[in-house]
């Protein structure tokens, strides 16, 4: 395939790196406003495009891809008060648009076993919390694979019904989630979610190494969008 990287940060780079050896080819790289008006001929040429840009400019993004009618993978998080209405425009202008908060499949595996583990401690009185820690440059916090985590418990668990961004100023309800964020050095991505009890504790743990498996599961989520119309996510490509 011949993809274009929105946002050319870290990610951008690595996915960059690795694209060839899965065979395809990076046509194009678009960072700011100005790129979009300079490159538009390069864009034209792409089959699909992987977003890892920022918070603020992912929206836009998409919407820019829906109007060349350009397949789009979004590993950008933080705009997910929006997400209701992009995928809205995309099933009614019948777009491609695949959307995970953590491209990485071990993190998807511990997505399962967040959602396996809730419904099972729905029946024990334990209060749970979620931390997460990333690299200094990350915008959003908590993360968007850290809201994923709340929200899947939060299904599951009869006694918590939002979550909240752990506050020392401000106490968090009985049936709120504390989620901490930590954002330290270049730490690719650690997630906890951990059970408390007054005579024991169990933990959910996920520790990235670098941000490769990231890179490869969004390459990976880009060829199975170049034959699925609509809206996807993780889930739909590991059914498959």
């Amino acid at each position: 395939m011949k993809i274009a990287l929105l946002g050319y940060g870290k990610m951008g780079r690595v996915i960059e790196n690795i694209a060839p050896r899965r065979g395809h080819e990076i046509v194009v790289t678009i960072d700011n406003t100005d790129e979009w008006a300079q490159r538009s001929e390069q864009l034209r040429q792409c089959d699909t495009a992987i977003d890892f840009s920022m918070p603020s400019v992912a929206v836009d993004n998409i919407r820019k891809c829906f109007a060349l009618n350009l397949p789009i993978v979004v590993g950008t998080t933080g705009w997910y008060d929006h997400l209701d209405a992009i995928v809205e425009e995309c099933n009614t202008q019948q777009q491609s648009l695949f959307v995970a908060s953590n491209f990485s499949i071990g993190m998807n595996i511990m997505f399962d076993l967040n959602r396996r583990l809730a419904h099972l401690m729905n029946r024990y009185d334990y209060n749970v919390t979620i931390s997460e820690t990333h690299h200094i440059h990350k915008l959003d916090a908590p993360s968007g694979t850290a809201i994923t985590l709340a929200q899947d418990i939060i299904k599951a668990l009869d006694r918590k019904t939002e979550w909240h961004l752990a506050n020392n100023c401000q106490p968090m309800p009985d049936s709120s989630i504390a989620i901490t964020a930590i954002r330290e050095g270049e730490v690719p991505g650690i997630h906890e979610v951990v059970y408390d009890s007054p005579i024991d504790t169990i933990t959910l743990r996920h520790s990235a190494k670098n941000r490769t498996g990231l890179a490869l599961g969004a390459l990976i989520a880009a060829e199975y969008l170049a034959s699925h119309k609509g809206y996807h996510t993780m889930l739909d490509l590991l059914a498959e």
